[in-house]
């Protein structure tokens, strides 16, 4: 009796009290079709515990190496905003720095002195002659000396036709800069630009001048500058230094208004003949000589 419990303890205790598996073949096989999951070893009882918290790391791995689009996004968007800040600051600060190096101060009253090419000559102030009287210019255009009682409006207007030379020197003696230029050495295109950049501009004129040996000249009281074309720098820098500089014009702040003996819709016109005996001298004649007013 003995001996048939224990045999039937050790049978029970080799087989599955639902399945009626032989525990101890599964053990031997432990792949064998219809032995329960558990048996053979313990770390198949850790399985779906171990797969959860592996599902957790990979998901957490991947939201760890999934690609921050917002930022990705963001930080172009402000790349871009800085590029295009800096493409239009840029510029802007170093025109800055440029135009204060000839702007006219106490410590360099003449910037013109920087600007190559610029000539320069003294003119006494003052010397008015009458229409139809004319002055012996010395240069050509003229940039000073005795000019026409009546001065030629300079409030950035620009002249389709040539004007009487000794209107606009009298305009230079109040200030103002004087831009003119040859039709036969410019486009059309360049004329329009340069007329951009004297339309409506305080103490400024323009006007074409006939046989003038460079493309375009600049003319202030006792200062000029020809040039070949106007892609020049040197056009806004000679503006910007003598325009109305208090240390080289005779009357800077007179007026550059329309005044009663000259109409900028009918100017008077430029004269290509050369001045007659009755012109206007560039120095004032010896007492006892012939001479202008």
């Amino acid at each position: 009796m003995p001996s048939l419990l224990v045999s039937t303890i050790l049978v029970s205790r080799c087989r599955d009290a639902r399945s009626g598996v032989d525990l101890r073949t599964c053990r031997r096989r432990r792949k064998t079709k219809g032995c329960p999951v558990s048996i053979g070893s313990n770390k198949s009882g850790r399985g779906r515990p171990e797969r959860r918290r592996a599902g957790k790391n990979l998901d957490a791995l991947t939201r760890r190496r999934r690609i921050p689009w917002d930022v990705v996004v963001f930080a172009i968007v402000a790349v871009l905003l800085v590029g295009v800040i800096a493409y239009n600051l840029v510029p802007k600060a170093i025109d800055q720095r440029e135009t204060a190096k000839f702007t006219p101060s106490s410590d360099n009253p003449d910037p013109s002195g920087g600007i190559d090419g610029v000539v320069k000559a003294d003119y006494p102030a003052g010397r008015h002659v009458a229409a139809p009287q004319r002055v012996a210019y010395d240069k050509s255009p003229p940039f000073g000396g005795p000019h026409d009682q009546n001065w030629a409006t300079c409030t950035g207007i620009v002249y389709p036709l040539p004007i009487r030379s000794e209107t606009a020197v009298h305009s230079l003696e109040h200030g103002a800069v004087w831009i003119t230029y040859n039709r036969d050495l410019l486009s059309q295109a360049d004329i329009d630009a340069l007329e951009t950049q004297v339309s409506g501009q305080p103490y400024t004129l323009m006007s074409p001048y006939p046989g003038m040996s460079s493309a375009v000249s600049l003319q202030s009281w006792g200062r000029q500058l020809q040039l070949e074309g106007i892609e020049d720098d040197r056009i806004d820098q000679f503006v910007t230094a003598l325009r109305q500089n208090p240390t080289i014009s005779p009357e800077p702040g007179a007026s550059c208004a329309t005044n009663g003996g000259f109409d900028p819709d009918n100017p008077p016109p430029f004269e290509s003949t050369a001045p007659g005996v009755d012109a206007a001298p560039m120095v004032d004649p010896a007492p006892g000589d012939a001479g202008g007013n």
